[in-house]
C-alpha cells in the first residue's frame, strides 16, 4: 500500500478511536476523577435520615415582577430554582464535580468533542409527564434562542443537540477545547417543552412555569411574599444525591424594602435565617433578648469558597473612566483602613484578587509558568504586572490621607486634569463629575468619606438610590458611571469569565461584562483558562488574567470575608459536617421539631 494512503488509514483510525465514548459514568469532575463512586448512597455533608417537614421563612430585597428566571427581562422572584432540575448536579467538598441527577449516565468522547446522557426513565415533570430527549432539546435551544444573554455565551461552542435513543440526548461540541463544556451542558435547567406551547418565553410572565424540581410554586402575591410546597411524590427523592436534601415541607420568602428594614424585622421572628453580611450589624445589632436567651443562635463558619471581587465598578463606556491613571488615581480616594475601623469594627479584610480566598488568585511576583504565559503579551499589557506585586493604596486608619490624595492629584494631572477654582477640569474646562448608583442605602455610609476625599481632589461625585427594578434596568443597559457590585467566582473558572471579561460582551445588554472590558490580552487569557488541560494550567491561567485585571484598576476594591456569619432561630437540625464551597442550609437543614415549640412558645406565635 502506498505510505500515503497509509497514513491517510491511519489517521482515519486514529480519529475514530479518539471521538470514542469513554465507558458511561455516574458522575464527572473537570479534573481527575469525581470522589464519589458509583455506588455513594449520599453527600458526605448530608444528614440522609433527616426528617421531612416544617417550614423555612427567609428574606428577600426589592420585589419581583416575573416568575421565569431565564431571561433578561424583569425581576425574577427568588427561590425559582427550587422549582427546575438540571441533568446533572454538583457536588459542594469538591472544586468542580457533577452527579447524575435526570441524567442516570453520562458518556463522553474520549477527545470531548461530544457528550451523551442517558436519562433516568422515571423522571417527570410536575404535572406527571415523562422528560424526555425532546424536552431537553427544547430545553437548550429556547435557553441558547430567547434565554437570558449568558446562554448564548455558555452554549455557544456546542454544534448540535439531538435525540439518539428513547431515553438518550448526545451534544456534540464545535472542537474538545473547551474542558469546562461537557460539564456546563450537566446543569441545563429542564423545560416541557409542551407547557411553553403556544407561550411567548422572551416576554415576563406570572404565569406558574411547569418544572420537575423538589418544590412547585404553592402561593405568591407579586412583589411581596412567594411560597414554595416541597413536592409529595417528588421522583427523586431517593436518588443518592437528593438524600438528606429538601427537607422543609414549604420554604417561604417573604420581600422586605431595604436591608434595614429586613434586619427588623428577623428580630422580630418574622422569619428564620439570615445570613448577615453588614459587619456593623453583625458587631452591634445581635446584642438583643432573643441573642441572650439563646432563642437566636450566631454562627462563624470558614470556608475555602473564592469570594470573587466585591468593589466599587467604573464604567469604562464613560470617556472620564477610559485613562487608566483616573482609573488608578480614583483608588486613593477610597481610604479602607479607615472604614473598616470605624465602620466595619476592623472586621474585613481588603479584597486584593478578582479570586480572593482561593489558590487562584495572584500573589507576590509572577511564578514562572505565569511568566511563560504572559511573555508574548510584554508591550500590551502594564510593564508592572511582570516586575511588581499588585498593591492596593493603604493608610494608618486616623483618617488622614493626604500622602494617597497627593499621588492621586499628581496622576489626574499626568492624565490632562488640572485644578481651577477648586474644581477639576479637563481640557475643555469640563468637570470631573459622576454619579455613583445604588440600590440599598447601606453602602451610604462607606460612600460618603469617599465622596469627601473625591471633592477635596476637585471632581464633584454623588451618590444616588434607586429601587430595585429601576436599578436592575440600568445597569442592564449599562446606563452607569460607577455602581457597587460583586464578580463571583468558583473554584474552577470557565465559560463565565467571558461574560464578565469578554470583548464579545461589552455591548451585550445584560451582560457580566460590567466595567466594558474590550482587551484582546484579556480574551485570550480567558481562552488560556477555558482550555487548560490541568488543575495546575488552571490556577496559572486564573492568576496570570486576575494580574491583569488588577493592574488596569478597572475597580475599586471593597472587602470580604472568609466566613460565613449566619444568624438563625434556634428551630433547626444541621448535618455535622459543613461543605468547604457552599452553605447549603435551604438544601441540607430541617425543622426540629422540639426545639421548634420551644420557640414558638417564647415567640407566642403557632
Amino acid at each position: 500500500m502506498h505510505l500515503s494512503r497509509i497514513a491517510v488509514v491511519f489517521c482515519l483510525l486514529l480519529f475514530s478511536f479518539s471521538a470514542q465514548a469513554q465507558p458511561a459514568k455516574h458522575g464527572l469532575a473537570l479534573h481527575g476523577d469525581p470522589h464519589y463512586g458509583p455506588d455513594f448512597r449520599h453527600f458526605d455533608y448530608v444528614s440522609p435520615d433527616a426528617p421531612k417537614g416544617g417550614n423555612l421563612h427567609l428574606d428577600a430585597i426589592g420585589t419581583f415582577d416575573t416568575l421565569n428566571p431565564f431571561t433578561l427581562k424583569g425581576v425574577a422572584a427568588d427561590g425559582l430554582g427550587l422549582t427546575f432540575e438540571t441533568l446533572t448536579t454538583k457536588s459542594l467538598d469538591e472544586p468542580f464535580s457533577e452527579y447524575g441527577w435526570v441524567a442516570e449516565s453520562i458518556a463522553i468522547a474520549s477527545d470531548r468533542t461530544w457528550i451523551s446522557y442517558k436519562l433516568r426513565p422515571q423522571a417527570k415533570f410536575h404535572d406527571g409527564s415523562p422528560i424526555t430527549p425532546e424536552d431537553v432539546i427544547f430545553s437548550f435551544e429556547t435557553l441558547r434562542d430567547k434565554g437570558h444573554p449568558m446562554y448564548r455565551s455558555y452554549y455557544k461552542d456546542i454544534t448540535k443537540a439531538e435525540k439518539t435513543g428513547p431515553h438518550e440526548v448526545k451534544f456534540t461540541f464545535k472542537d474538545g477545547k473547551n474542558t469546562e463544556l461537557p460539564m456546563i451542558i450537566g446543569e441545563l435547567p429542564i423545560l416541557s417543552k409542551r407547557d411553553w406551547k403556544g407561550r411567548n418565553f422572551s416576554a415576563t410572565t406570572l404565569d406558574k412555569i411547569m418544572g420537575s424540581g423538589p418544590y412547585k410554586i404553592e402561593s405568591f402575591t407579586q412583589g411581596r411574599t412567594i411560597t414554595f410546597a416541597r413536592v409529595k411524590d417528588y421522583w427523586a427523592a431517593d436518588l443518592p444525591v437528593n438524600k438528606g436534601r429538601f427537607n422543609f415541607d414549604r420554604i417561604v420568602y417573604d420581600y422586605y424594602r431595604d436591608s434595614s428594614v429586613a434586619t427588623e424585622a428577623f428580630f422580630a421572628g418574622r422569619y428564620d435565617y439570615r445570613y448577615e453580611n453588614v459587619a456593623k450589624n453583625w458587631a452591634l445589632n445581635y446584642n438583643t433578648p432573643a441573642v441572650q436567651k439563646g432563642f437566636i443562635k450566631k454562627q462563624e463558619i470558614r470556608n475555602e469558597l473564592p469570594v470573587g471581587m466585591q468593589a466599587f465598578v467604573l464604567n469604562t463606556r464613560r470617556p472620564i473612566f477610559q485613562d487608566k491613571r483616573v482609573r488608578e488615581a480614583l483608588g486613593y480616594a477610597f481610604d479602607f483602613e479607615w472604614s473598616n475601623k470605624n465602620l466595619a469594627y476592623g472586621l474585613y479584610a481588603r479584597t486584593a484578587s478578582y479570586f480572593e480566598n482561593s489558590e487562584l488568585a495572584a500573589k507576590g511576583l509572577p511564578s514562572p509558568a505565569e511568566l511563560k504565559l504572559l511573555e508574548p503579551y510584554r508591550g500590551k499589557i502594564p510593564e508592572e504586572v511582570f516586575t511588581k506585586p499588585f498593591e492596593l493604596p493603604k493608610t494608618d486608619g486616623s483618617g488622614e490621607n493626604r500622602n494617597n490624595l497627593r499621588k492621586a492629584a499628581e496622576l489626574l494631572k499626568d492624565a490632562g486634569w488640572t485644578m481651577k477654582s477648586g474644581v477639576l477640569v479637563d481640557a475643555k474646562g469640563a468637570p470631573f463629575t459622576f454619579e455613583i448608583l445604588e440600590y440599598q442605602p447601606m453602602f451610604e455610609r462607606w460612600i460618603q468619606p469617599m465622596l469627601r476625599n473625591l471633592e477635596r481632589l476637585g471632581i464633584k461625585a454623588t451618590f444616588r438610590v434607586i429601587d430595585s427594578a429601576q436599578y436592575q434596568n440600568r445597569v442592564n443597559d449599562f446606563d452607569y458611571d460607577m455602581i457597587t457590585s460583586v464578580f463571583p467566582q468558583s473554584l474552577s473558572p470557565g465559560n463565565e469569565q467571558y461574560d464578565m471579561w469578554g470583548s464579545s460582551k461589552v455591548d451585550v445588554k445584560g451582560s457580566r461584562n460590567l466595567i466594558g472590558v474590550r482587551d484582546p490580552v484579556v480574551d485570550a487569557l480567558i481562552d488560556k483558562l477555558v482550555h487548560a488541560e490541568s488543575r495546575g494550567d488552571l490556577v496559572t491561567a486564573c492568576r496570570a488574567l486576575d494580574r491583569v485585571l488588577l493592574w488596569q484598576y478597572y475597580v475599586i476594591p471593597h472587602w470580604y470575608m472568609g466566613s460565613y456569619r449566619i444568624a438563625y432561630w434556634d428551630k433547626f437540625g444541621q448535618p455535622k459536617v459543613s461543605p468547604k464551597y457552599g452553605l447549603p442550609v435551604v438544601e441540607t437543614w430541617w425543622v426540629d421539631t422540639a426545639k421548634a415549640a420551644k420557640i414558638d412558645s417564647a415567640q407566642n406565635r403557632k
